[in-house]
């Protein structure tokens, strides 16, 4: 039998189900520190964490580890890679925790509404101030959802019966999808502008940190209420101090840089402040030790691999390759456009690359959108798609072509309900290094996405070059490298600079007024 550890606070689900397959043998206990769980069972097969931290030492004192199963979306505190170098394979059950926080997302603009919590402790003190707890009602607001995944998706549907009127900002989800969910797809300025309620469901990444800063608060209504239980860095704390006050905002929050006992940063702008409690209900702690336990007993039965966030790459396909395509696609999403609505991906691959064209998908979907690690199955990309409306197609490929072991990446999105936006970026790997070859009809490129880009269309004329390269000093920003092409038959030119330091948002804006681009973009690649 094989033996599960389970060091944590879980539902007895997972120990109730493991041990009817029969096949396991189960050790639960939260009592104490998992390092000595681990020392008194260093034959364990299996163990099972909720937020333990599983390091190097950790994988050590278990040598005969070969499954570590997150009971959770997040697996941040597990080594992964030391995790893949000694053989064990690492999983995550993602959606367990979803409908907890979506309830935690309307529990606080209720409670927030209604003033519940000053009323009860001004009641309990024996005080009537019914006149200073005047509420008001959800019913009938305008929501506005930032990021429309699982967890989004379900806010939505969770306030439907108050009769809300529903804005959705996320560009990896069709039109059509959102139609369905009865939300009005738009720009994330529009969304703080016209919204009584926001709330937050992005990830963390370098494109979101402090997304919500001085100019989209700025947009929003007076009174209006924002509820962050996504991620910490993803608000500006300090431009909420200054815009909070001014347009009597309110703000709710459950989510911190560390979860950890000690002072807040936003004590002083918070109206709620909870500590993480979205996926802290009975039913999602049941929720993650059924899927936990299931995972397990299907990787073992099955060979399911679809959760886990380690994968070794396929023999025979080159690393770089993998990097290549995550980086395509990421390029290809700017180039597409945030307000632009992704419809449909099409995946090529030539050469020696035509049979990992399946096992390629993962690394193109976690390239558009951060909320699918790089590390899942083709299985729970497709799947992640199939939820925002999103179709995939992998194209066969002719190689008489010529394009020798290339990638091909295409988008097509729709701007508004009568037009449609296509991007197609080709990219290939030369002496170990990623080369993005071709966007649209801009080919010999030849560019190395790394580092701060900047990256302008145009119509073609002289001196446009030396007036971006201009800009560009003036906001002491240095070129390190530069390509540029010219296509004729459109008159339009394309110019990617590669740069010391990132490009802010404005001095983008800038330029790409100056010069009239027809696409302009800046990453850190």
């Amino acid at each position: 039998m094989k033996k599960v550890l389970i060091p944590t606070k879980l539902d007895k689900l997972a120990q109730d189900i493991l041990k009817a397959n029969g096949n396991y043998e189960v050790f639960q206990d939260d009592s104490g520190d998992i390092a000595a769980l681990c020392a008194k069972h260093p034959d364990a097969y299996a163990l099972i964490v909720r937020s333990e931290v599983v390091n190097a030492q950790i994988i050590d004192a278990l040598p005969s580890l070969k499954v570590v199963i997150r009971a959770g979306a997040g697996y941040n505190t597990i080594d992964i890679k030391y995790a893949r170098k000694k053989g064990v394979d690492v999983m995550n059950t993602p959606g367990a925790n979803s409908n907890g926080v979506a309830e935690e997302v309307i529990a606080l603009m209720l409670a927030d509404a209604r003033h519940l919590i000053k009323a009860d402790a001004s009641c309990r003190a024996g005080e009537w101030e019914k006149k200073a707890f005047m509420g008001r009602e959800v019913s009938g607001k305008t929501v506005g959802i930032v990021g429309l995944g699982n967890i989004g998706r379900l806010v939505v549907k969770r306030l439907s019966g108050f009769d809300c009127k529903f804005l959705g900002y996320d560009p990896l989800i069709s039109a059509e999808r959102a139609a369905e969910m009865d939300v009005e797809l738009v720009g994330l300025e529009s969304l703080f502008a016209r919204a009584d309620y926001i709330s937050l469901h992005i990830p963390e990444t370098p494109e979101t940190k402090k997304l919500v800063g001085a100019k989209l608060l700025g947009l929003m209504k007076k009174g209006a209420t924002i509820i962050n239980c996504a991620r910490a860095g993803v608000m500006d704390e300090e431009a909420l101090r200054k815009v909070k006050a001014e347009k009597g905002l309110r703000f709710l929050n459950d989510v911190y840089p560390k979860d950890e006992a000690g002072p807040k940063t936003v004590a002083d702008v918070a109206d709620i402040m909870v500590p993480h409690l979205g996926a802290s209900t009975k039913e999602a702690n049941t929720m993650a030790a059924k899927r936990a336990a299931e995972q397990l007993s299907e990787f073992d039965e099955k060979g399911v691999t679809s959760y886990i966030v380690n994968r070794d790459i396929p023999e025979g396909l080159d690393e770089a390759f993998c990097i290549l395509a995550n980086t395509m696609a990421h390029v290809a999403g700017l180039a597409l456009g945030k307000e632009t609505n992704l419809k449909q991906i099409d995946l090529s691959c030539y050469g020696a690359l035509k049979p990992f064209r399946g096992w390629l998908i993962v690394p193109v979907v976690a390239g558009l959108w951060k909320e699918l690690d790089s590390s899942m199955d083709s299985k729970a990309a497709l799947k992640f798609l199939e939820g925002r409306g999103v179709v995939y197609q992998g194209r066969e490929t002719d190689d008489r072509k010529g394009f020798a072991n290339s990638i091909t990446v295409d988008l097509t999105g729709s701007v508004d309900v009568s037009t449609l936006r296509q991007v197609s970026v080709r990219g290939t790997v030369t002496e170990g290094t990623i080369m993005i070859s071709r966007i649209n009809q801009f080919e010999k490129l030849y560019f190395e996405p790394s580092g701060h880009v900047v990256c302008f269309q145009y119509k073609d004329r002289p001196g446009v070059v030396g007036h971006i390269g201009a800009a560009l000093a003036e906001a002491s920003l240095n070129i390190e490298d530069v390509r540029h092409s010219h296509h004729p038959q459109t008159e339009q030119s394309l110019a990617i600079f590669r740069l010391n330091a990132p490009a802010n948002k404005e001095v983008v804006r800038k330029i790409a007024g100056d010069i009239g681009a027809v696409m302009a973009f800046s990453a850190t690649l």
